[in-house]
């Protein structure tokens, strides 16, 4: 079960909660990026860089019979701050149609490079499924 932690008198956040609640079994799934499960990058596009990246954080979650909405917390990397704030619709689209309406704790990070030179995001996420 999860609670959405919000104070009252602070303003609603919009793509993301303040805080949650959880308990349950932990899944910490490792940064993930935009690759395919063969390693293969099959795009350089910011969105579908992360639209692939949530299906592979998704991946992860369902591997330990999670769905996306017991995801808590997610950590955002990215290389470029203009191109993440230039792609917001778009990125709001994926995460819809990969995450759907549920909103976890997160935070957003620009990074001076990832790992991977392809790579363009990294997600980083925690999720709490029921006992």
């Amino acid at each position: 079960m999860h609670k959405i932690l919000q104070p009252a008198g602070w303003a609603k956040p919009l793509g993301y909660a303040n805080g949650v609640e959880a308990r349950g079994r932990q899944v910490y799934v490792g940064g993930q990026i935009g690759w395919n499960e063969q390693c293969e990058f099959e795009t350089d596009d910011f969105v579908g860089q992360v639209q692939q990246t949530l299906k592979n954080v998704v991946a992860v979650v369902a591997e330990a019979g999670g769905a996306p909405h017991h995801i808590t917390t997610m950590t955002w990397y990215f290389t470029d701050k203009r191109e993440y704030l230039g792609n917001l619709k778009g990125i709001g689209a994926a995460y819809r149609e990969v995450i759907g309406r549920h909103y976890p704790a997160m935070a957003a990070v620009q990074v001076v490079s990832l790992v991977e030179d392809r790579a363009k995001v990294e997600i980083q996420a925690t999720a709490v499924i029921p006992d």
